[in-house]
């Protein structure tokens, strides 16, 4: 298997923040709750490339402390105030090649939807110093979104044909569910998890869009 690295400098991430937070999905609760039973213990968990916190502040619902790490502010000026959790949550601004912990620390170690942009030799070798012992790394991606019925094929065709083209080199990581990304850590199976949400079109009836994590 070849090794990935960051393929374009550019931070797509920089600018949109408000947006990001407006329209990226939530994951489903499922994804902290398992990540959390496998973990050795819960005193902290490391989200990298956290965005705005969609899956930041659901691992505080298990976690002692969450720490969200995103090289963008405009990314963390839009994280949401979750009143219930945030005293157990901070967040850093800091890239995910030079994690901002002090080694042995962090219970889990988790990047959703994000490490397709990291240079992954030197984040594997930052989880390797900042993780305890069997410490649980995650790399969660949701893939491509599937409509219900007719709509799936105007989907389909309009995200790799009309805009497939424009699209990153990094995104074909994604579109693969992350099996091409290097692994060099002890897998464990994991259950599957759906991202669904119902949505309705206008004239229309309600449809419905999921993906995997």
């Amino acid at each position: 298997m070849t090794s990935h690295h960051l393929l374009s400098p550019q931070n797509w991430f920089e600018q949109g923040g408000k947006q990001y937070a407006q329209f990226r999905p939530e994951y489903p609760p499922a994804l902290a709750a398992f990540l959390a039973a496998a973990s050795n213990n819960c005193r902290l968990a490391i989200d990298v490339g956290c965005g705005s916190g969609q899956l930041t502040h659901q691992l505080a619902n298990h976690f002692e402390r969450v720490l969200g790490i995103d090289p963008s502010r405009d990314q963390l000026a839009h994280v949401a105030k979750h009143t219930a959790t945030q005293k157990y949550i901070d967040y850093v601004c800091a890239s995910a090649e030079a994690l901002p912990i002090a080694n042995r620390q962090a219970s889990l170690v988790v990047a959703a939807q994000a490490a397709h942009w990291f240079e992954l030799p030197r984040f594997y070798k930052e989880v390797r110093r900042v993780g305890m012992q069997d410490a649980i790394v995650a790399l969660v991606s949701y893939g491509v979104m599937v409509l219900d019925e007719n709509l799936n094929t105007r989907f389909d065709d309009f995200y790799w044909n009309e805009i497939g083209s424009y699209w990153p080199p990094e995104r074909k990581l994604v579109d693969s569910g992350y099996a091409d990304l290097p692994f060099p850590f002890e897998e464990l199976n994991a259950p599957p998890v759906a991202i669904q949400k119902p949505g309705r079109l206008p004239n229309c009836s309600a449809t419905s869009a999921h993906g995997l994590p």
